[in-house]
């Protein structure tokens, strides 16, 4: 079994902490550890570094070298420019494919918080087994506990298996993120997940389905293939790269597929996309704050503070998300850090790129 991680992405919902450099998942603010390497150290106990690539861009890749290094530097794949999910896979799956033509292969975001990891494992053998029984394409849904219109939703159909007391199903449908109203009404029907974003197949599967629904991008990843290897290879890749579209995994494939099975799984799971998300699944001192750092708190209560070097010090307040960097400091109300990506935006127009 291969694992590949996707680790883009700029993470601005973690600003100022994270920066185009340095997004989210190269960041230690939820253990001592970096949230990548949570997630390759969790993977490691089902499948050997060797075989766990990570998808990446140029500007990250030597951070993740340094960061990871059990994981082989020739598993770090570069993506030149970033083409969401389906490039990303598949530029995976064919360097997967030189390897071993029947593997099964397990792909992961790289910046999940996953609280059971037994549990979590014990699924992933489960998917990978059904997905090593056909060409089945299968992803892991969440069992919702609130309306979040932050995640799409995946609709099951019918049962048609059930591995070690694990139900199996088709996929009926995959919706995209809803408005509350939409949510609210898809938790009350029933038989909705959360999309996670993770997957299982064998690599001949995903392959064949790129190659069905998304030809163009199955040709210009057969180009790259027969690259892989030799002296062209780089060049290669980018010259592929700059005309390659760009579309998800989920509706370039997965919303087509009539092959697509569904594994529930209740391990814990948060995609912790803000520092909200971090309040929520982070320990709490007796005020309910959360902190990393210096802190004296006076009346206060409810908040978030993340300032590893410089001693904060909150009077009267509560509900705040408080982040401090050597060249910027963040206050947010609590419940609105969504919108600190339009501080960032905001940034970008300014030209303010030093805080990028």
């Amino acid at each position: 079994m291969y694992a590949v991680i996707m680790a883009g992405g700029k993470g601005s919902r973690f600003w100022p902490k994270s920066r185009e450099r340095m997004p989210k998942h190269l960041l230690d603010i939820i253990s001592e550890k970096t949230i990548i390497q949570e997630t390759v150290g969790r993977i490691k106990h089902l499948i050997p570094a060797e075989n766990i690539f990570i998808v990446t861009g140029a500007s990250h890749a030597g951070e993740l070298i340094r960061q990871l290094p059990e994981i082989p530097k020739d598993n770090i794949l570069i993506e030149p420019v970033g083409r969401n999910t389906a490039p990303c896979i598949g530029l995976a799956a064919v360097h997967i494919r030189g390897k071993d033509p029947d593997a099964v292969m397990a792909v992961l975001p790289s910046d999940h918080l996953i609280a059971n990891e037994a549990r979590f494992l014990d699924l992933l053998k489960i998917a990978a087994e059904m997905a090593g029984k056909g060409d089945y394409l299968l992803t892991i849904g969440i069992e919702p506990t609130t309306p979040e219109t932050g995640y799409g939703y995946i609709e099951r159909g019918e049962k048609i298996a059930s591995i070690k007391d694990e139900d199996i199903y088709t996929v009926r449908s995959i919706r995209e993120k809803p408005d509350l109203e939409t949510a609210n009404a898809l938790l009350e029907q029933g038989g909705f997940f959360w999309n996670s974003g993770m997957f299982v197949w064998k690599v001949s599967a995903i392959l064949g389905a790129i190659e069905k629904w998304l030809p163009e991008i199955y040709d210009g990843l057969s180009t790259i293939e027969t690259a892989l290897g030799t002296s062209q290879e780089k060049k290669v890749i980018e010259e592929v790269y700059q005309t390659i579209c760009s579309i998800s995994i989920d509706y370039g494939v997965m919303e087509k597929a009539d092959n697509a099975l569904v594994v529930s799984g209740n391990f814990g799971w948060n995609d912790i996309g803000s520092w909200d998300a971090l309040w929520d699944v982070l320990d709490k001192d007796e005020q309910g704050n959360v902190v990393k750092g210096p802190f004296i708190g006076i009346d206060a209560e409810n908040s978030l503070i993340h300032s590893p070097r410089k001693l904060v010090a909150l009077v009267g307040v509560e509900d705040l998300l408080v982040v401090e960097t050597d060249d910027a400091l963040l206050i947010c109300k609590r419940g609105k850090s969504q919108k600190v990506k339009n501080a960032v935006e905001k940034l970008a127009e300014q030209k303010q790129t030093q805080y990028l």
